[in-house]
């Protein structure tokens, strides 16, 4: 449900062992790098442990997508079973046809030593996983050490590999186990995450499923980390929790308050003696969807039209004025109608922000914003900052009030007069003129803003880049400069030098990356011909 909110192409944190969402951390490179060891060594054990969530499984699928094709895998998921049932699971996963008998543990040993035998005399390596290793009693260990017994004067026929819990290296300390503990031939523990991990992991994560915004403020990632320590399955089952709460309360981002609420419906434990019961997320959603179905189909859309010879910025302000049919300017930003609701407001405030892009937004057409954002060669930069910030990025913006009863509503701020210090915001249908105290006295901390990236451009830019995009920085640091613009160009030294220079005019860290912040700069500074909060900022 939420992920067509978000404009997620799939649920990002699903707890499935996918290989494509793996983030390799420098732990998880190195645990990767055993196993690979394992299935192109000579025998021996390979052993994997690790908390239960911190992506055993999920680095073992990996590896299977790098099997090599000589190689015969048997790959037991489920191994809390006798000797003789494990014996049969593994002659099932490797095609071995049994012949019955009395003695059917000495028929299923001799069918898998017949079946390495010949597997490696026609050229092919058999690598055994085993997954919740810890699970296996002694006697079954003991017997899977027996098959490793079958050797060649040179070779080892079997290699095997466990993974498990922490368990898994208590019980292998155990007397009678010490001989499979002197056949292990590399062994990897795998922590937990710590924070910077945690953040990319979930930027990862994201980014797999199609979005590079972030979604979770920073104040619900510190929390986040506390509750989780950083085991990957717990970040994956709150995240996926709290997006769907992101989205039922029609959050552009996950506050802190709903990462609360998602830990506390997964882990059933208040995070203080303050928490108050969660919201019925599950239970509202219908009615959610029902009311932003009516929302999308019954709720009067504006007449907006792009402008063809006019400016942008200039034929927008006229739109947007239309569009309130004249209201009456009021200081009183906390009065709207009773039939204005949060979803609807959202949804028209978006309508204004893409009017003052001289852009029509039909939400019923196209949902999710920051896709059709791109769509229209713009994007969406969600900020922490605050009312200052915004003023000096010169752009319109889209966020949300809340008032003390808890009603909230989303406002497009559209215009600031510097020298009158007020500002026009739109909500609903109406436009309301506020001074700027006041708009900083209740501004949330948080907004959404688009901004036009150059031509063709798909991740930040940086040292070694090329292309039009690199090209178009070029042109416009060349233009800032007053000098003659190079052709053809890569991100070289000098433009990265200019970049820097440009960072700390606009009092930005100067780390000569172009990406989304400094190019909002850019934007207000530097290419004409775009929608301004104030109009007679140079």
């Amino acid at each position: 449900m939420y992920g067509h909110y978000f404009g997620l192409s799939e649920l990002p944190f699903s707890i499935a062992p996918d290989p494509r969402y793996l983030y390799l951390s420098q732990q998880h490179r190195e645990a990767q790098a055993h196993l690979l060891y394992g299935l192109n060594s000579d025998g021996g054990f390979v052993l994997l442990t690790g908390e239960v969530g911190t992506g055993k499984t999920t680095v073992c699928r990996s590896l299977l997508e790098q099997v090599p094709p000589q190689t015969d895998l048997a790959f037991i998921l489920n191994p809390k079973c006798t000797a003789q049932e494990l014996l049969a699971a593994i002659c099932d996963e490797l095609a071995i046809k049994v012949k019955g008998g009395e003695n059917r543990l000495k028929l299923l040993t001799d069918a898998i030593n017949s079946h390495l035998l010949q597997a490696h005399g026609n050229g092919r390596h058999t690598v055994l996983i085993i997954d919740e290793a810890q699970n296996l009693s002694s006697e079954v260990l003991e017997q899977i050490r027996l098959l490793t017994n079958l050797e060649t004067n040179r070779h080892k026929l079997l290699q095997i590999i466990l993974l498990g819990q922490p368990e898994l290296l208590d019980k292998l300390n155990h007397p009678e186990l010490r001989q499979l503990s002197q056949r292990i031939t590399a062994r990897y523990h795998l922590a937990p995450l710590c924070y910077k991990e945690m953040q990319a992991y979930i930027a990862h994560r994201l980014a797999v499923a199609g979005i590079e915004a972030p979604l979770f403020k920073p104040a619900s990632l510190k929390k986040l980390y506390k509750i989780t320590r950083g085991i990957p399955r717990l970040i994956n089952v709150i995240c996926d929790r709290a997006l769907l709460g992101a989205y039922v309360q029609r959050q552009p981002r996950v506050e802190l308050k709903t990462l609360n609420r998602a830990a506390f419906e997964v882990l059933g434990q208040p995070d203080s003696n303050r928490y108050q019961r969660p919201l019925a997320w599950t239970g509202g959603l219908l009615l959610i969807g029902i009311g932003l179905l009516a929302a999308l189909h019954f709720w009067p859309t504006p007449d907006i039209h792009r402008a063809e010879s006019r400016p942008a910025d200039e034929a927008a302000t006229e739109r947007v004025a239309s569009l309130s049919m004249e209201q009456k300017a009021t200081d009183d930003i906390w009065q709207w109608p009773a039939t204005l609701t949060t979803d609807v407001s959202q949804i028209m405030a978006y309508q204004r922000l893409f009017a003052l892009w001289g852009i029509e937004y039909q939400p019923a057409e196209h949902p999710v914003v920051c896709r059709f954002a791109r769509s229209q060669q713009l994007d969406c930069s969600f900020q922490d900052a605050g009312l200052d910030t915004l003023r000096q990025q010169n752009h319109p913006a889209v966020f949300r009030l809340t008032r003390q009863d808890g009603n909230a509503i989303y406002a497009t701020l559209s215009h600031i007069d510097e020298q009158q210090a007020r500002a026009r915001l739109t909500i609903g249908d109406q436009v309301k003129t506020i001074a700027l105290t006041e708009l900083e006295r209740h501004w949330p901390g948080s907004y959404v803003l688009l901004w036009r990236p150059p031509p063709e451009y798909q991740d930040p830019l940086y040292p070694g880049s090329r292309g039009q995009a690199v090209n178009w920085l070029e042109r416009q640091l060349a233009l800032w400069q007053g000098r003659a613009p190079r052709t053809e160009v890569r991100y070289d030294e000098q433009l990265e030098n200019d970049v820097k220079a440009f960072q700390r005019s606009h009092g930005l860290t100067a780390d000569g990356i172009f990406g989304p912040n400094t190019g909002i700069y850019f934007n207000a500074t530097r290419v004409l011909g775009l929608p301004l909060l104030n109009r007679e900022v140079d």
